[in-house]
């Protein structure tokens, strides 16, 4: 991938998928639905509520956590109030659940955050929370089926909360051959350089970081 790519500012790399919707990287799409009809052999009818996120969408989502116009959780998944923090708290609360713009894996197209559309009743809202995924959720069978299949077809969870810094997500879920070559080309040079003229919120304290940033929550995951 070429840095625009990376860092999600271009989708030349990005393919759509009609059934399930969503985007993905080109070298992924395939891989996703033998996954997915896998899963429907078991039952599970395999949904990405996240596939592809571009730059600009990070960004609204980094600026709306940081301004407090969208919430921001605790190590815990408790509700924080953003305006009792300091900026750098806002910052490292951020950086726990969601990545810096030009950061995201879901820039690549090889990461998923996934649910079962079976096991959920209509006009459920989905919230992608570590209990919905543990015993006596919805998403509980799902989670178990993807520890034991997903690595057939090439697909790891990279945040397990032991290597990275970024909290548990048992949602979500990364194509290894595609994605551990944009992890290595995603430095802190590009990361850097997509990110300097953006009107990112915190920039000021992120820039002078990024070396710190980049080494805990880029090059840190739970490698397969």
């Amino acid at each position: 991938m070429n840095h625009a790519e990376l860092t999600g500012q271009v989708r030349t790399h990005i393919g759509e998928i009609a059934q399930p919707a969503c985007m993905l990287h080109i070298a992924v799409a395939a891989p996703f639905l033998a996954l997915r009809r896998a899963a429907l052999d078991a039952g599970i009818d395999l949904v990405p509520l996240s596939s592809f996120r571009d730059f600009a969408r990070q960004l609204s989502i980094w600026n709306g956590k940081f301004a407090g116009d969208r919430p921001m959780q605790d190590v815990n998944g408790a509700l924080l109030d953003g305006a009792a923090l300091s900026c750098a708290e806002r910052v490292d609360a951020i950086l726990l659940w969601s990545a810096l713009p030009g950061a995201s894996r879901h820039h690549w197209g090889t990461d998923v955050d996934l649910i079962d559309a079976r096991a959920i009743e209509p006009g459920y809202q989905v919230r992608l929370t570590r209990d919905e995924f543990a015993a006596g959720g919805p998403f509980a069978r799902l989670a178990a089926w993807l520890d034991q299949h997903a690595p057939r077809f090439g697909f790891f969870r990279p945040y397990r909360g032991v290597r990275s810094g970024v909290q548990p997500e048992p949602w979500h879920f990364s194509f290894a051959p595609t994605a551990e070559k944009a992890r290595r080309q995603l430095t802190a040079g590009v990361l850097r350089e997509a990110i300097a003229s953006a009107p990112l919120l915190g920039k000021e304290l992120i820039l002078p970081r990024i070396e710190e940033l980049h080494a805990r929550y880029v090059a840190s995951v739970e490698i397969p």
